[in-house]
């Protein structure tokens, strides 16, 4: 165990990654249960309302990402002042990520449908680093031999082209593919061969007048969001806590 600790974390300068990835998810494990029990009106724990604007915990994650982030610039990928700015810079990326949502909207969305966002970017997020930690590099160039590395048009195609299989998953509206795809090029490839999304702008531009392609596109797309809505919706609520629901309106009198 110490042999391979030492072969695979500790000599390749992997500690502070993995630190910032145990940081991270600690952080939004233990945010997601406090504001959990602050919503049931348990525990101590309550909203911080100075002067009676609500401080949103973004706000100190912002600070220490910064901190963390140019500490960890500063100090490299070996020694203790690099795992101190790792922990640091993970905890402040944990805050911010949890509240993913609220950036983009910018508008508090915590507890809604539309602050599901927050946990699919934390977990796409802890899994890409997952994905590094193991040793894949980006753009699938973990694998060339010496022989490629030396000879630099192989290095370049690799890239150009798994780029190209990024850039069609985004354009097919597969965002998780192509992030995915960007670190494992089998997965960008599926992603560029397969249908696009029917509102995606490949979609909208190739299968404007393949009405055929345009059906067998929304029949797919139908067929995958109902086999995977169910258990992804769950997914997120057992990590994030269900959104709050949305009184419906009342009906016509009689």
């Amino acid at each position: 165990m110490g042999h391979w600790w030492h072969e695979n974390i500790a000599e390749p300068g992997k500690l502070p990654l993995l630190l910032a990835l145990a940081a991270f998810v600690l952080t939004f494990a233990i945010t997601r249960t406090i504001t959990r029990m602050i919503r049931a009106g348990k525990g101590p724990f309550r909203n911080i309302t100075p002067g009676g604007v609500h401080i949103h915990h973004v706000v100190p994650g912002v600070v220490l990402s910064v901190v963390g982030g140019f500490g960890a610039v500063a100090s490299g990928r070996h020694g203790v002042a690099a795992g101190v700015f790792a922990v640091i810079f993970g905890v402040g990326a944990g805050l911010v990520l949890d509240e993913f949502a609220l950036i983009l909207h910018l508008d508090d969305v915590y507890w809604t449908e539309e602050g599901r966002q927050s946990v699919e970017v934390v977990v796409l997020t802890a899994s890409l680093v997952l994905l590094v930690l193991a040793g894949f590099s980006p753009l699938g160039v973990d694998d060339v031999s010496d022989e490629e590395q030396q000879g630099r048009l192989g290095v370049i195609t690799t890239y150009v082209i798994n780029f190209c299989f990024v850039l069609i998953c985004l354009f097919k509206g597969k965002l998780r593919m192509a992030v995915l795809g960007t670190l494992v090029p089998f997965v960008a490839l599926v992603g560029a061969i397969r249908l696009a999304r029917p509102a995606s702008p490949w979609a909208r531009r190739f299968y404007r007048h393949r009405h055929r392609t345009r059906s067998r596109a929304m029949l797919r797309a139908y067929h995958h969001d109902v086999r995977w809505a169910g258990p992804r919706r769950k997914f997120q609520d057992l990590i994030g806590g269900a959104p709050d629901r949305v009184p419906l309106p009342p009906g016509p009198k009689s």
